[in-house]
């Protein structure tokens, strides 16, 4: 079995021997193959709908490991109980739906790794997780053909303020793939302003965020060349 880039560096966050949730597990992929690399001894399997349930159910049986996935269908983490599982991951949803499914499991902050991968919604994201006791280690960016994609490693605890700008595009720590990313999210943040200045009913609040967001941003990359 192979991983797509995004999928892969989920995993390689993953820690020898822990059990893992993955939630909205579509093909259940992710558990399947850390199981066959042997690196965690069970998983969890939760999804919201039956169809991708469904397909998760197929490819545990296909690859041998049925009887150590638990398949649940749930509503983000309503299925799963504090203590049944070490990391959570959470990935390929809108930031706003992940603060949602965190928010119903409290339990969440204590011992207990996140994996979170957020498609839009980011500085939504960020702004919670800081504003309810979270606390992001690290972010790994990936690319998965012309896109790129962050995962946010998370724990329970107080994180530090951050920028406007840290919020949109995460703190500036230096790794491979900093600068494109930094450079398309600039894109977002400029087209976004534009829709704005277009707007016929332009928000002026909404455009002084933006034009600090962005001249954040700028900061981060001139830092990144020194």
């Amino acid at each position: 079995m192979e991983l797509t880039p995004r999928l892969h560096t989920i995993a390689q966050q993953v820690p020898q021997g822990a059990v893992l949730a993955d939630v909205g597990t579509d093909h259940a992929l992710l558990p399947v193959w850390l199981l066959l690399e042997g690196r965690i001894p069970s998983a969890i399997a939760s999804d919201l709908r039956e169809g991708p349930l469904s397909r998760a159910r197929e490819t545990v049986e296909q690859h041998g490991v049925a009887e150590r996935v638990s398949l649940r269908l749930c509503d983000g983490l309503s299925g799963i109980q504090a203590g049944e599982a070490d990391v959570v991951s959470i990935a390929g949803m809108g930031g706003e739906t992940i603060a949602a499914i965190l928010e119903q499991a409290p339990w969440t902050r204590e011992n207990t790794l996140l994996l979170l991968q957020p498609m839009t919604s980011f500085p939504d994201l960020r702004q919670w997780l800081q504003g309810n006791g979270y606390t992001v280690e690290q972010e790994t960016i990936c690319q998965e053909g012309s896109r790129m994609y962050t995962i946010l490693t998370v724990r329970g605890g107080q994180d530090s303020p951050m920028t406007p700008a840290e919020l949109w595009v995460g703190r500036n720590r230096p790794q491979p793939l900093r600068r494109e990313y930094l450079s398309m999210m600039k894109g977002k943040v400029r087209r976004a302003l534009e829709g704005q200045r277009a707007s016929a009913n332009p928000d002026q609040s909404t455009m002084e965020q933006l034009e600090e967001v962005l001249g954040g941003i700028e900061d981060m990359e001139k830092e990144l060349k020194v």
